[in-house]
């Protein structure tokens, strides 16, 4: 690292923990004057919200973090074009390349931390935050799916026709299990009822029946304990789950999904995908910021700025688009997740090659 790259990489990273200030400010002001009559009305102390803004500014820092490293990049590389250093850089016979250099040994920094911070360290502190939420801010959650299907393993399917999660009650339920495409027997019980002691569920008025060769065997009782591979958790409310699951645990989450069957998991799996693919989504901003705003401009920074601020906008609505598509089964979320990063390192390419190096 000599003078220039490391003249420009603390303005870039100063500037950036700036806009990152700011903008943190200005949504943690919004946010509070949105929830503070529910605060009002649940008796929140102010320890309590305190504690819920230390774990809510992460995960907006989080949120914003490619698009705050973009307005950086764009309002330092203005500056620096406004105020002729970018030509006196060029005219001693540096190449453009030297200008983007430090740009990017700030982005890979950022992208670093990012996957650092979003992988293993916030979804603990989204733990805290979405109890909260859904404590003081979200309505009560009531289960009212009805008709419920579980794969429970291979060969085993479980039916539930309704779920009370305040009694952790499930009604009229089935369980088959199948050996070879073949039914092998079959469970019916009235309700199971969850036993917190034991960690298990508690079949009542059930009735078995099992085929063996051309055999039938009916079985039935009052009831019985038994675990099975499904606890009330899932069916508590799926807001932010997600959000609070480590890298290891949302993978293991996401090959219990798949065992089930569960319609679900296109969420977890776009929520796995966007923590690989912000880090890089970074490195493109600030590498497209240095170049929009690497010409000086009659109109000054107030321009740039503003331009740059229409492509992070640009940005935003095409990620929030493929996404929608992704959750809503009319693309494959991989393509849904990279797809912005794609088409934005192609445009960061082409206008690379309209620059004068």
């Amino acid at each position: 690292m000599n003078i220039l790259n490391n003249y420009i990489l603390k303005k870039f990273l100063k500037t950036f923990v700036f806009v990152v200030a700011i903008m943190i400010l200005v949504v943690v002001v919004i946010d509070f004057t949105e929830k503070n009559d529910k605060f009002i009305k649940n008796n929140v102390s102010y320890i309590d919200i305190l504690n819920y803004y230390y774990s809510f500014i992460p995960f907006i820092v989080s949120l914003v973090t490619p698009i705050t490293s973009f307005i950086a990049t764009v309002y330092v590389t203005a500056q620096l074009a406004n105020r002729t250093e970018l030509i006196a850089i060029l005219s001693s016979g540096k190449s453009f390349k030297s200008i983007i250099k430090p740009f990017l040994y700030g982005s890979l920094i950022i992208a670093s931390l990012s996957f650092i911070l979003n992988g293993f360290i916030i979804p603990h502190l989204n733990k805290e935050r979405i109890a909260f939420e859904l404590m003081y801010i979200k309505s009560p959650y009531y289960f009212s799916d009805k008709n419920v299907h579980f794969k429970i393993d291979d060969n085993t399917y479980l039916y539930l026709e309704r779920y009370d999660n305040n009694m952790d009650i499930g009604y009229n339920v089935t369980i088959e299990n199948f050996e070879n495409l073949k039914l092998r027997n079959k469970l019916f019980a009235r309700q199971i009822i969850w036993n917190k002691e034991s960690d298990s569920w508690k079949f009542k008025a059930w009735k078995k029946r099992t085929l063996k060769s051309e055999i039938e065997i009916i079985e039935n009782g009052l009831e019985f304990d038994t675990t099975l591979l499904i606890s009330p958790s899932d069916f508590d409310n799926k807001y932010g789950l997600g959000e609070t699951m480590t890298m290891g645990e949302l993978n293991d989450f996401i090959k219990l999904q798949k065992l089930r069957g569960s319609d679900e998991i296109k969420f977890y799996i776009i929520e796995k995908y966007i923590r690989y693919a912000q880090p890089f989504t970074v490195i493109i901003l600030v590498i497209l910021g240095v170049i929009i705003a690497s010409r000086k401009s009659r109109q000054g920074t107030g321009y740039l700025i503003a331009l740059g601020f229409s492509f992070a906008f640009i940005f935003i609505i095409m990620f929030v688009m493929t996404r929608a598509f992704a959750e809503n089964g009319t693309l494959d979320p991989l393509i849904a997740v990279w797809l912005p990063n794609l088409i934005f390192s192609g445009l960061t390419y082409y206008l690379y090659r309209q620059v004068p190096k």
